[in-house]
Parts: structure tokens; sequence; C-alpha cells
């Protein structure tokens, strides 16, 4: 029996420099290998105890990586421009086999790029080719990680447009862009940037008193849309505005969901990321698409087995005492 556990921080996980391209892989082939019978998941549990608060698990198992694994996530909502993280995450591995306990991660940033990877992950089967605009509705770290996402996918992005509720976050972000030579604009109208955007990634938190306020019948014909806060802050009505909608999971989500985190009676999901990562070729013709998702245990575990196995070849980490 092991005695010990390899534990590694989020200072730890981060200093493994996994790209963006590893992340995206990651998450397509374990979807994959879903959609071949090679890993399991259950939908996500939510204990949900207000807007914007709750406790949720997830678990996964995988064969052909040889772990299980459970995240944990606290959620607690924060104020506009508190550096108070809202998210806190720990993920457990254990051994496929034996059961025996593996590791334990810091999963902040484990989610941080998995989510980012996740979007991608859609986007490069639903995202116009010739992508050059990207909106971002939602400035904050997870805005930071997909703009990471996206310009490894597309890289000929180039114009970045920023709206958040906290205008030094949106402008946050535009420096970043522009550090890396994009054209940014920093926006107040959510009709305008959805107008100008070819991708859209809206990541407003659960508030109380929040009103949607995205239209899809504002988007342009051939777009793509990643709803990273679960179609929170889209209309319901304009919805059916999309024609292809998917999430990660048909098991998990049927919907999006609305301001109370319940599933929307105007539009159904069509497919996933398992039915999405067996497809080697883009979906083609011009089509307005949303990616809409709750974050799916498969993705966890396929960053958490990728996570190992960096940390095992180069000796980053910590050895507990169980």
């Amino acid at each position: 029996m092991s005695q010990t556990l390899l534990y590694l921080s989020r200072a730890e996980v981060k200093a493994l420099g996994i790209t963006p391209r590893e992340a995206r892989e990651a998450v397509l082939a374990a979807f994959r290998e879903h959609a071949q019978g090679l890993n399991r998941s259950l939908p996500k549990t939510s204990l949900d105890l207000g807007p914007g608060h709750g406790f949720q698990a997830m678990t996964a198992a995988s064969r052909a990586d040889d772990v299980a694994t459970l995240k944990w996530v606290a959620m607690a909502p924060v104020a506009a421009g508190s550096t108070v993280p809202g998210i806190n995450a720990l993920i457990c591995v254990s051994d496929y086999d034996s059961g025996l306990p593996l590791a334990v991660l810091d999963g902040d940033e484990v989610t941080l790029v998995r989510t980012a990877a996740m979007s991608a992950a859609a986007a490069s089967r639903l995202a116009p080719a010739e992508a050059r605009t990207i909106g971002f509705v939602g400035c904050g770290l997870q805005a930071h990680a997909h703009l990471d996402a996206f310009l490894d996918l597309i890289p000929g992005l180039a114009t970045v447009l920023a709206m958040s509720r906290s205008r030094s976050s949106a402008e946050g972000l535009a420096a970043a862009a522009a550090e890396r030579g994009l054209a940014t604009k920093v926006m107040d109208d959510a009709d305008a940037l959805l107008a100008a955007s070819d991708i859209v990634v809206s990541m407003v938190p659960g508030a109380p008193g929040l009103v949607p306020f995205l239209d899809a019948r504002r988007l342009q014909a051939s777009s793509f849309a990643s709803a990273v806060d679960i179609g929170r802050s889209w209309i319901p009505e304009a919805l059916p505005a999309f024609d292809v909608l998917a999430t990660d999971s048909l098991a998990q989500s049927k919907a999006p969901y609305d301001v109370h985190s319940q599933p929307v009676d105007t539009v159904r999901f069509q497919t996933d990321l398992a039915a999405l990562s067996a497809e080697e070729a883009v979906l083609s013709g011009p089509r307005r698409a949303m990616f809409c998702f709750r974050g799916a245990a498969l993705a966890d575990l396929a960053m958490a087995s990728l996570v190992l196995r960096k940390a095992r070849a180069s000796g980053i980490g910590t050895r507990l005492p169980r």
C-alpha cells in the first residue's frame, strides 16, 4: 500500500507549463475515448445554496489513463473587482485498478486551463475557420485563459473586444491582448459587441438580480459563442437563433440554463463533445453555433492525468504521508 500522496499546489501545477494545445488535445482525447467506451463519468452533482453559491462534485474513471478522479468545487459570490476567488477546487486522483490514492491537486489552475480548453475543443469543430474578432463578456481570469486558448487555436485572430461589469478588468484584458499585438476595444454595448464578433465568450457570474442581456439574434450569420456562464447571460427567447446548440455532456445537461440555474424551455441541446470530438471534419457552411456547458468530469480527469504525468516526469510536487 502506498504510504505517500503527491500534492501539487496551484503554483506547482502552473509551473508544469501545460500549453493550450496540450490541454485542448487532452480534452478532445478524453471525449473520443468516452465515445469508444474507454472511460466513464457521472453527471455533476450540485448543492445550490443561492445565486453563485454552492458546492459541486465531479467523478470520472478512465481505463485508458488508469486513473479515477474526483473534483470538489466550492463557489461563493464575490463583489465586482474583488481579488477574493469566487471558486475554489481540489482534485483527488486514485489508481484505476487498485483504488489506491495517488495525488491531490489544487483544482483552481486545473479548472482554469481545462475550461478554456473545453471552449477551444468545441470551437475547433464549430467556430468559423476565418474568425478575426473575438469578444469577451466578462473579463476575469477565465477570459485571460480563453484568450490564450483561442489564439493558439486560431492564430489569425486580430481583434479583441472586452466588456465587463468591472471596467478595470475589461481594460486589463485589453491590455494583455494589446501586448500580444492585437487590436482592442473596451465596450459597454452588448449588442454592438455581438454584432462585431466572430467568436463570443460569455463569463457572467451568477448574482442576485441578474437579468439576461445577450441576444443571439444580434450575432453574425456565421459565428460561435461559448457560454462558460452556462447560458445565464443569454436571453432565453432569443436562443432559437442558434443553428447548432452543443454542450459538454448530454447526459448532464439538456438545455442552457437561466439566471436561476434552471434549464430553459426555449431550446434543447443537439450534440455534445463526445460526438463532436469523434468528428474529424469541421462543420461547414454559415451558421450560428453555441457551446454552453457546466463543466464535465471527463475534462477534469483528462487534465489531472496530464498534470500527474508531467509532474512525475519533472519531479514537481510534494510527497505527503498518508
